[in-house]
């Protein structure tokens, strides 16, 4: 056993136990009455860099939520890696469909995770795949085989766009010189079939009011003689899709990057299991895109979902109004050479101009980011395929994601870097949805994994 894993193995307990201590931590970035938590999830960041061993480690002040900025500069004729994460963690609601309390973490087994999973808010997404990165860091630090110059971005906004963070590496583009960005904020497709995202999708979010009279209407008085802004919205929602769920947004699909037969081919080859996929999520049927897998659909493809509809009267028992207001929220996932300002503006354009002549329609474009594509000839991303391959067993699956990680273009964009994006966990997850859930086993393989890519990167940039 080498000193990295010698380090790891005796230090198990406190790994995971530091691990729960962070997601004790409402760091809810999208709701200021947690304002002060994320505070102090950046300042347990930073306090574990230092312990960790970096030279410098910082809370960097923004008009929003801090970053944490931490490095360790070991020659400066060695190659740099940039590690990126987030602290911040999506809001728990709807708080009665968790198990167990979403901040205060609980290790249970589950049928995918025999050795354990971490039941809490931000486990996966990305408290549990940043901090593999602290602890690696520290294994390697420990053992004193860390030949890569290391530098850390750990962000508090990433849930809620970034919105802070194009300035901050603007305004510090040469200490945040780097050769390549590291991220493990995205998934594999199993515990025994691991992969490396190679591409993900970028974003459109919007919100959406319509309009109707100016005050809530008794329905009894007004029902069927004026325009219920509820009503109108859900026709409207409706018509943007068609019978074959084929987006309804003149031009939306005229810039889709449409993926090669062989390259479709390939990814049929990973192992995917429809009536498991299924299961997992209580569903009889699934649905989407005529002409395209599940598979396909939920990566290669862009799609349009509402994440939110409301208006009227939602209270106990029943009141019959008509409401003056209608309000949703959707959001757009864009693939290559899409670009989500165009997407947008198409978007406000379409449904404004298909909105009854009886309301008001008004749009509001929220955060957005760029889809991207990682190259697999890159000696990063075969530095994290023999690292997989070391840890796993078996060379690791190049996969598209489904999500969306904003920031990854703008590294490209400033930084002039391409990004490995080497994560650990499952699409069952259940990330951004109540009993959120991240495993004991993914989270040490994770930590044994890292300081292999830096080992392999350092020596292929000889």
């Amino acid at each position: 056993m080498s000193k990295v894993n010698e380090f790891i193995s005796s230090n198990k307990d406190r790994f995971l136990e530091e691990l729960l201590e962070l997601l004790r931590i409402p760091s809810v970035s999208a709701d200021s009455k947690y304002k002060a938590d994320v505070r102090t999830a950046a300042e347990y960041i930073q306090k574990k860099l230092v312990e960790a061993g970096a030279d410098k480690a910082e809370i960097c002040e923004t008009a929003g939520h801090p970053i944490v900025y931490g490095e360790k500069l070991v020659d400066e004729n060695a190659p740099t890696i940039l590690v990126y994460g987030h602290y911040d963690v999506q809001p728990p609601d709807p708080l009665d469909l968790w198990d167990s309390p979403p901040f205060e973490p609980v290790i249970k087994k589950t049928e995918l995770h025999p050795e354990g999973a971490i039941f809490a808010r931000g486990s996966a997404d990305d408290k549990g795949q940043m901090y593999m990165h602290i602890k690696a860091f520290e294994a390697m630090m420990d053992a004193g085989v860390l030949k890569c110059n290391t530098k850390f971005i750990i962000e508090g906004e990433e849930e809620v766009g970034s919105k802070h963070l194009e300035t901050f590496l603007l305004e510090n583009k040469d200490m945040l010189k780097t050769d390549v960005v590291l991220i493990s904020d995205t998934d594999m497709i199993s515990n025994d079939t691991p992969s490396i995202t190679v591409g993900l999708r970028g974003l459109s979010y919007v919100e959406v009011e319509v309009t109707g009279p100016n005050r809530d209407l008794h329905s009894g008085l007004y029902g069927g003689a004026v325009p219920n802004p509820i009503n109108v919205l859900a026709e409207m929602i409706a018509s943007l899709k068609d019978d074959k769920k084929y987006i309804t947004i003149p031009g939306f699909y005229n810039d889709v990057l449409e993926v090669t037969a062989e390259d479709r081919a390939a990814m049929a080859m990973a192992p995917f299991d429809q009536e498991d996929y299924k299961k997992s999520i209580g569903l009889s049927d699934v649905e989407g895109e005529e002409g395209f897998s599940t598979k396909e659909r939920a990566s290669i493809r862009p799609t349009l979902d509402v994440n939110g509809i409301w208006g009227g009267y939602t209270g106990e028992g029943a009141k019959t109004v008509i409401a003056s207001k209608a309000y949703a929220k959707i959001s757009m996932r864009l693939v290559p050479n899409q670009k989500p300002e165009k997407i947008t503006e198409l978007f406000k354009a379409h449904f404004e101009s298909i909105a009854p002549p009886s309301v008001k329609v008004k749009v509001t474009p929220h955060h957005g980011g760029q889809p991207y594509l990682t190259p697999t000839d890159s000696i990063a991303y075969q530095a994290a395929a023999k690292a997989m391959e070391t840890t796993f067993g078996k060379e690791p699956i190049p996969n598209r994601g489904g999500g969306s990680i904003p920031i990854v273009a703008l590294f490209e964009e400033i930084l002039k870097s391409k990004t490995v994006l080497m994560g650990f966990g499952l699409d069952t997850d259940a990330i951004h949805s109540p009993n959120e859930h991240y495993g004991v086993f993914n989270f040490f393989k994770g930590i044994e994994t890292i300081p292999e890519f830096f080992k392999n990167f350092a020596e292929m940039n000889k």
